[in-house]
């Protein structure tokens, strides 16, 4: 998955998701580039600019896209599993937040989806990775 945040014809914040490397639950491509976004412009609102993400957000991504305060963002593929604006839930539709932005999806939608199907099945053909967790509650990989 990966997003971008595009402020005044520029992009000002990149990310893709790095659960798996970081070890973290939060590490989504939105929640990283929306963080690099504010670090570069100095301000963590984001009025003016568009997010632009391969695949529709989840609700942790909506939240922190609620408080960033975009314009606007922009998905390629919908998830029918995670996807809050529009496929699982609706966070646009709920009028209690005190930010909105305007939502387009499907955009490239087939491009996305290829990309996306050919990430994972190369993920699929990789050896996975064995790892041995020793009494002393160290990891080791390879093990």
């Amino acid at each position: 998955m990966g997003c971008v945040v595009v402020h005044q014809g520029r992009i000002i914040g990149r990310g893709h998701n790095r659960t798996e490397s970081l070890q973290d639950p939060t590490a989504h491509a939105e929640v990283i580039a929306l963080s690099a976004a504010a670090s570069t412009i100095g301000n963590w609102r984001l009025t003016g600019a568009t997010v632009y993400v391969t695949v529709e957000p989840c609700m942790m991504c909506c939240g922190a896209l609620v408080l960033a305060r975009p314009d606007r963002v922009v998905f390629g593929v919908s998830d029918p599993k995670f996807g809050c604006l529009g496929s699982c839930y609706d966070v646009m539709a709920d009028n209690r937040f005190n930010h909105r932005f305007v939502v387009t999806g499907g955009v490239r939608a087939e491009d996305s989806k290829q990309l996306l199907t050919e990430f994972f099945r190369g993920r699929r053909s990789a050896p996975a990775k064995q790892y041995c967790v020793r009494r002393d509650g160290r990891v080791d990989e390879g093990a």
